[in-house]
C-alpha cells in the first residue's frame, strides 16, 4: 500500500478530496455517483451526490504489455473502443445496463457478462487501483504489471464493495486480444438436455466462452482460432446463427437489453421480481415456477416470477449457492443474501478501518454497512 500526495495541479481530483474533507468534518453521507446506470442493483442508494464523471481518461495504455490504466470516470463504452482500436477487450464482458456506465462503477460493482465462466471475472483482471478513503487519504494497491504479488491484495477486495469502502479513483486491468474468429451454435432442447449437454462439454478442450439456455433453446457461443472454431461447429453442429445476428444477441443478454431481463411497470405491480442465483453448475434449484435463464454452463441462474425471499435464498443455500434480488418492486427482503456474523463482523472491520465515519455509500451492499 502506498499513501500518495495530492497534486494541485489535478481539479478534479482536489475538488473531490475537498467534497471529502467537507462530509468528514459535517458527518454527511456521500453517494458516489457515475453514470447511475447500476442504481436500481442492490441497496437503494443514500447520501449526497458525489459526482465522480469530471475524474476521466486513460491515464496509460501500452497494448503490448496488455494492460491500461483508466480514470474512475472514463465511460466504459470509450475504454473499449480505444482497447478495440487496438484489436483488444476487457475479457469478462461488464453488463454495461445502459448508456454512460463507468470503469469505477463496473469495478465497485464487480459485475460480470456472458464470458464470466470463461475469461474470469472484473477481480481476476484487476492488478491494481487507487482509492480516496473515508478519511481523506488517497492510498494505491497493486500495481500496473501482471506479476504482482507484493503485500495484501486490497486492489481485488474494492470488486463487488459497491463503494462502501471509499471512492475509486483509478485501476489497472488485464486485456486481451480480440479472438480472430466467432461462432454461435444454437440447439432446440429442455433445461434438463441442455444441463447434460453442458457438462460433457466442459471437460472438453473447445474454444467455448459463453453458453445461455432460454425457452427451450441452448445457445453455444465459440472464439478463438479459426481452425479450432470450424472443427468445434463441424463436430456439435446446430444453428450456426449469422455473424450480426449473434453478435446482437449476446450484446442484449450481457447489458440485459433482453426481453427476459425487462421487468415492466405491470409485472412489478404483479410482485414479479428478477433474481440472479449462483450454484454450482451441475447443482440441481428446485422450480418455483417463473422463467428461468441459466448462463455460466449452469452456474448462474437467472430467475424471474413472484415467490418469497426466504423461499428462494433457502433453495439457492440447499444447492450451495446464493441468491441476489436485482429487480422488484419491494427490496425490504434485502437485495443481497443476509451475512452471518463471522463473516458480518469481517465487512464491519474493513469499514471502519477504510471508512470510519460511515461516509462513503452507507447501506449500499448491507444496511448494517
Amino acid at each position: 500500500m502506498a499513501v500518495q500526495a495530492i497534486d494541485a495541479r489535478d481539479a478534479p481530483l482536489v475538488r473531490l478530496v475537498d467534497a471529502v474533507q467537507a462530509a468528514r468534518a459535517a458527518h454527511t453521507a456521500l453517494e458516489i455517483r457515475g453514470g447511475g446506470t447500476k442504481a436500481f442493483y442492490g441497496e437503494a442508494p443514500r447520501g449526497r451526490p458525489l459526482p465522480v464523471a469530471a475524474l476521466a481518461g486513460i491515464s496509460s495504455y501500452e497494448p503490448s504489455e496488455l494492460v491500461v490504466t483508466a480514470r474512475a470516470g472514463t465511460p466504459l463504452a470509450q475504454l473499449e473502443e480505444a482497447l478495440a482500436e487496438r484489436g483488444q477487450c476487457l475479457p469478462f464482458e461488464a453488463p454495461r445496463f445502459a448508456p454512460g456506465g463507468t470503469v469505477g462503477g463496473m469495478v465497485a460493482a464487480g459485475l460480470s457478462g456472458p464470458a464470466r465462466a470463461a475469461a474470469g471475472a472484473v477481480r481476476d483482471h484487476l492488478l491494481g487501483a487507487t482509492l480516496l478513503t473515508g478519511r481523506g487519504e488517497i492510498q494505491s494497491f497493486g500495481g500496473q504489471v501482471i506479476k504482482n504479488v507484493a503485500g495484501y491484495d486490497v486492489a481485488r477486495l474494492l470488486c463487488g464493495s459497491w463503494g462502501i469502502l471509499g471512492l475509486i479513483l483509478e485501476v489497472s486491468l488485464k486485456v486481451t486480444a480480440v479472438r480472430p474468429a466467432t461462432a454461435t451454435l444454437c440447439f432446440d432442447c429442455d433445461e434438463a438436455e441442455a444441463m447434460r449437454r453442458l457438462a460433457l462439454l466442459a471437460p472438453r478442450p473447445l474454444p467455448l466462452t459463453a453458453s445461455a439456455w432460454h425457452r427451450g433453446r441452448l445457445s453455444l457461443r465459440f472464439a478463438g482460432a479459426c481452425a479450432a472454431v470450424d472443427a468445434a461447429c463441424a463436430e456439435l453442429k446446430g444453428e450456426r446463427l449469422a455473424a450480426g445476428a449473434a453478435a446482437a444477441w449476446w450484446q442484449e443478454v450481457r447489458d440485459h437489453r433482453h426481453a427476459f431481463f425487462q421487468l415492466n411497470e405491470a409485472a412489478l405491480a404483479r410482485g414479479e421480481s428478477l433474481w440472479r442465483l449462483s450454484r454450482p453448475a451441475t447443482a440441481v434449484i428446485a422450480d418455483f415456477g417463473g422463467e428461468r435463464f441459466i448462463e455460466w454452463g449452469g452456474a448462474l441462474l437467472w430467475w424471474r416470477g413472484v415467490a418469497t425471499a426466504a423461499a428462494l435464498r433457502a433453495a439457492a443455500a440447499q444447492a450451495g449457492g446464493h441468491a441476489t434480488l436485482v429487480r422488484t418492486a419491494d427490496k425490504s427482503a434485502g437485495a443481497f443474501a443476509p451475512l452471518g456474523e463471522p463473516l458480518l463482523r469481517i465487512h464491519r472491520r474493513l469499514k471502519e478501518a477504510f471508512d470510519p465515519l460511515a461516509i462513503f455509500n452507507p447501506g449500499r451492499l448491507y444496511p448494517e454497512l
